[in-house]
């Protein structure tokens, strides 16, 4: 591969898309932080942070996927070592942003999420089999999830009575566990299939991204936005 964008490979034409993508939506969620109220402020710097960080590092994978057909999975996991964490603190942000919570709340589900990308990152690089990194990555994601409905978290959201967090509360816990199905089921068809299929593998993930990030974003701000109104 000669390291140019060609338009008969769709793979690095949709690493493009979503890294422009990510940039737009960097800039509009820091630009709507002078709309919300004070409380709602770091939640939305964070979720410009979340694809500010993606948008930089599919910069990247796009480069290493046009100049070598290999998959990014290095570049990959740095940004969902950073992205996915704060992901995750922003269920605790918009609970503290209307009610009193626990910082249990924020390292369970960090812990959650360092788990669930570990395993995925030792079973994808080769240093344990797939089948096992496919399974811790997938306690760790349980693990999150029931946080998220049955936990602490869960209850504090529960027995708030802000229309407007549990909403986005509820739509971020369906971003968790139906848009985030997507990446294990990319790592199936991409690892656990016998040879690794790279094509599959980065479309399943950069659309899963696309989608989880981006929406997850949205979801905090139209709830700031309502709040805020």
């Amino acid at each position: 591969m000669n390291g140019n964008l060609s338009v008969s490979d769709p793979v690095g034409v949709s690493f493009w898309i979503i890294s422009m993508a990510m940039v737009a939506s960097t800039a509009f969620f820091f630009l709507e932080r002078d709309r919300v109220s004070g409380k709602w402020k770091t939640s939305l710097t964070v979720a410009g942070l979340v694809t500010l960080i993606a948008a930089v590092h599919y910069y990247y994978m796009r480069d290493v996927w046009v100049g070598s057909g290999e998959s990014p999975t290095v570049f990959r996991y740095i940004d969902w070592l950073l992205t996915v964490p704060l992901q995750m603190v922003e269920f605790y942000l918009i609970l503290a942003a209307i009610t009193a919570v626990s910082g249990g709340v924020f390292w369970r589900l960090f812990i959650g999420s360092v788990i669930m990308l570990l395993g995925g990152f030792l079973g994808e690089a080769g240093y344990i089999h797939a089948t096992l990194g496919f399974v811790i990555g997938m306690l760790g994601w349980a693990y999150i999830l029931w946080e998220v409905f049955k936990g602490e978290a869960a209850q504090v959201n529960a027995a708030s009575a802000n229309a407007s967090c549990q909403k986005a509360f509820g739509a971020m816990k369906m971003i968790v566990s139906v848009g985030w199905s997507i990446y294990p089921l990319g790592y199936a068809f991409g690892y656990l299939g016998g040879a690794v299929d790279a094509n599959t593998l980065n479309v399943v993930y950069n659309i899963a991204d696309f989608v989880n990030k981006i929406a997850f974003g949205l979801v905090i701000w139209a709830a700031a936005v309502a709040d805020s109104e």
